[in-house]
This record gives structure tokens, C-alpha cells and sequence, in this order.
């Protein structure tokens, strides 16, 4: 059922999402590795997420590229089944977003809008999880765009190279 990711729900998926982050940070569970994606597993609670970073970065501030500094910029799947999650998607671009902003994510030519919090943003519905998974099967790479709280617009791409037998290994690993 899709639904929106506002309220309880938003909270709820940047819970998620954020425990996965620490994951993979901390993680030493990493079980695949599949070109250019990784695929990790914890347990209590069962998770498992295929994970990237990107391949290319490009930071601009009035139309200059400029040298900012960025924590952790990643393009992940997660799944936990305990919270009912089955295939989320989320990328955190290393810095809070600009409040109200999107991201734009581009897949061969497909484009899709991810909503913001903080340093995450994901898509509004399980039904645009399940396309963008989709389109990152069939596509090359998947470019992310996105503006921080102080202005910078940045470019992030990820190369998909992996990505197919990443997140379902990732899927069949958590039951899915």
C-alpha cells in the first residue's frame, strides 16, 4: 500500500535509515561485495541493506564548483522486516538539506523526487521505491542532486555497476 512519508511514518523511516548509516559505518558485516555495491546484515533487529558511494561528486555555489566539506554520501536499499521495510531507498548527501528542499535522482533519463530531512531523503511512497529500484536495474548510473541549508547544489553519481545482484541478495538475506 503507498502511502506518504509524513508525520509518524517520516520519523519511523529517518529512524531506519539513520540506524542503517551507523551500520554501515560501523559495520563489519559486510557478507557481499558486487562491483560496485556492498551488501551488509545486523541482526536484532534483522537488517539488510545494499549500499554505494558515489563515483563522482560535483559541489557548485552560483554556478562555480566550490570545495565544501561533507560527511558520508551514500545510495542505499534497505530492508527490515520487523518495520515492514522491504526495499526502501534513501541517500544521505553528508550535510543537513536545504529545509523544504528535494532531491532530484536521474536513471537513464527517469526522473524522480526525493523528499528531504536533515541529512536524508527517500522517496514519498513505497509504489516510488519499487519504480526507482526498477529503473536502477535497468540504468547505468543514478544521479543525485541536492541543495544544503547553506546554498551549495550538489551533484552526486553513482555508479549502478552491481546494483541488480546487490539488493537482492540484500532482499533474499532479510526474507524478502
Amino acid at each position: 500500500m503507498a502511502f506518504l512519508k509524513t508525520g509518524v511514518v517520516a520519523a519511523l523511516m529517518a529512524s531506519l535509515i539513520a540506524g542503517s548509516a551507523w551500520a554501515q559505518s560501523q559495520s563489519t558485516n559486510r557478507v557481499a561485495a558486487k562491483t560496485d555495491w556492498s551488501v551488509f546484515v545486523e541482526d536484532n533487529p534483522t537488517e539488510c541493506w545494499s549500499v554505494s558511494t558515489p563515483k563522482e561528486t560535483v559541489n557548485s555555489r552560483d554556478g562555480r564548483v566550490v570545495a565544501v566539506n561533507r560527511g558520508q554520501t551514500l545510495l542505499m536499499v534497505f530492508y527490515r522486516p520487523s518495520a515492514g521495510a522491504n526495499g526502501q531507498v534513501a541517500f544521505t548527501g553528508g550535510y543537513p538539506f536545504a529545509s523544504g528542499s528535494t532531491v532530484r535522482m536521474d536513471i537513464s533519463g527517469n526522473s524522480f523526487e526525493l523528499f528531504t530531512e536533515g541529512e536524508w531523503a527517500w522517496p514519498a511512497t513505497t509504489s516510488d521505491d519499487a519504480k526507482i529500484i526498477a529503473a536502477m536495474k535497468r540504468g547505468a548510473d543514478a544521479k543525485l542532486t541536492g541543495r544544503s541549508g547553506r546554498g551549495t547544489q550538489t551533484e552526486d553519481t553513482f555508479s549502478l555497476l552491481g546494483f541488480t545482484a546487490a539488493v537482492e541478495d540484500a532482499g533474499k538475506r532479510c526474507g524478502g
